[in-house]
């Protein structure tokens, strides 16, 4: 049973920023978690890592922000904020990480996620939504977008004229399209649905449609390809995509499915190609002089739902049944008992 919740939130403290949560996107992982596919839920599990919403409250020490502005928070609630990565801005990478659900804060405290009306987080981890952006639509790029989006950008692949390829085309792969074009490159979609060509070309915009069960198709892009972007949340032989790959391209895995995946040293190692993975992107990818980072405009193709809907969302996000990203009205749907 999934569920959303009522919660009574921690006090703000000086640092922190409470938000009324108005809208947040459902990820697969949330899926995985509540499952226990990884085996580290917390029970009982509030998820939610893709936030949307209203500042209510803000800490003495908080100068960012103030009461009413349109605020998000991610994957990220805390970190030690002075080791390595932290100080390199890489706090995705901290060894004392504290996510937004699922996870211990520092003062032992299980945190809850934004299945929920309420969140209170320390402000250096609150993100600014440009006035122009819907929360709803905006929602999903506090994990599908940056996901996508950090990787493009730090193994350079968001060139112009590059080729790139993504598996999956639901939530972080219907992201990694727009961005991918946004930025200048030839996006060819690999899926293992082959009714998605249509709206993978024609809707978002693709290059190409590749189907991975026709191995013709798959023998024609053999060895074009500078990077994949592998949104794929099922284990797979990696061989037939690795394959695709130029020498010296980049492979970069941002599905965790649950079962290993199947791979081979000689399917890479003898084009010096790299196999990569990224978890999320860093909170420095969201924020900059303008807040939330989405330069080209771009926001995420949504299904809008209520509260009540969040079990039937869970079981038709098992089934890949959405397009492409559902999104909970938490503000308007989400009700005191």
């Amino acid at each position: 049973m999934f569920y959303t919740a009522l919660l009574f939130c921690r006090d703000t403290g000086d640092d922190d920023v409470a938000i009324k949560i108005l809208y947040c996107g459902i990820c697969h992982s949330d899926l995985h978690t509540i499952n226990n596919e990884w085996r580290t839920a917390i029970y009982p599990v509030v998820p939610g890592h893709e936030i949307a919403g209203v500042v209510t409250e803000v800490g003495k020490n908080v100068k960012k922000f103030n009461v009413g502005d349109r605020v998000g928070v991610g994957c990220m609630a805390n970190t030690c904020r002075s080791c390595e990565s932290c100080e390199e801005g890489l706090e995705n990478y901290c060894s004392k990480i504290t996510f937004t659900y699922n996870s211990h804060d520092k003062d032992g405290t299980v945190t809850y996620g934004g299945y929920s009306d309420m969140v209170v987080v320390n402000q250096h981890f609150v993100i600014r939504f440009p006035e122009n952006m819907p929360l709803d639509k905006g929602a999903p790029l506090l994990c599908a977008g940056i996901t996508v989006y950090t990787p493009m950008k730090y193994h350079g692949l968001n060139e112009p004229g590059k080729h790139i390829g993504v598996i999956g085309l639901g939530g972080l792969g219907h992201v990694a399209v727009k961005f991918a074009k946004a930025f200048g490159m030839s996006v060819t979609v690999i899926s293992t649905a082959p009714e998605k060509r249509e709206e993978a070309m024609e809707k978002l915009g693709a290059d190409a449609f590749v189907a991975s069960s026709d191995a013709s198709q798959m023998k024609a892009v053999k060895g074009t390809m500078h990077g994949i972007i592998n949104t794929a949340s099922a284990s797979m032989a990696m061989y037939p995509y690795l394959a695709l790959l130029k020498p010296q391209g980049k492979m970069i895995l941002l599905g965790l499915p649950e079962k290993p995946l199947q791979i081979s040293a000689f399917s890479f190692s003898c084009w010096r190609q790299d196999y990569v993975g990224e978890l999320h992107g860093e909170h420095q990818g969201h924020t900059g002089d303008d807040g939330l980072r989405s330069e080209h405009g771009l926001t995420a193709d949504i299904e809008l739902i209520g509260a009540d809907d969040v079990n039937d969302a869970m079981e038709r996000l098992a089934k890949g049944e959405v397009r492409y990203r559902f999104v909970i009205d938490v503000g308007n749907t989400l009700k005191a008992a």
